[in-house]
């Protein structure tokens, strides 16, 4: 079975002298109940095929309805999350209004076996957290793109 794969930015910007990263919340009728541990950075699956670096660029457009400026990107590596998927991520210097964000949607199949398809969005919210609290908040895997930030001085 091959290795799924995900590419994703984590933007950064300073307030008051501190960093803060953008995080996503899953949309959808699964992680409507779940905060501590279900952030995430934007991202997206890709194929062996494409370059991460271009998906992690167009996920973070569909998922947050921004296009990022052109701006250097910090290589923050791979993870490996709980259920398998590999995660590469790129971090980016940059401001946006999280309360803005509109992300492309998603049909399934709820409640159940119920026949009723709905549509959800790829993600609920975003919100800009202290580092503190989005180690928190953020997948637990992920957590390692946070060091990997303040390890590379951004």
């Amino acid at each position: 079975m091959a290795v799924r794969r995900s590419a994703g930015i984590l933007l950064h910007r300073r307030r008051a002298g501190a960093a803060e990263v953008l995080l996503v919340h899953p949309g959808g009728p699964y992680w409507a109940t779940k905060d501590l541990g279900a952030w995430s950075i934007p991202k997206g699956e890709h194929t062996d095929e494409e370059d991460p670096q271009t998906c992690a660029l167009r996920e973070f457009a569909e998922e947050t309805g921004t296009r990022l400026a052109p701006t250097p990107l910090v290589d923050l590596g791979e993870v490996r999350q709980k259920g398998g998927k590999v995660v590469r991520a790129w971090a980016a210097q940059g401001d946006l209004d999280a309360a803005r964000v509109r992300s492309d949607t998603f049909v399934l199949e709820w409640p159940p076996r119920s026949g009723r398809m709905q549509e959800f969005p790829e993600i609920d919210r975003a919100r800009w957290f202290a580092l503190d609290e989005a180690r928190q908040r953020i997948l637990p895997a992920q957590a390692a793109f946070l060091d990997r930030l303040v390890a590379a001085g951004c």
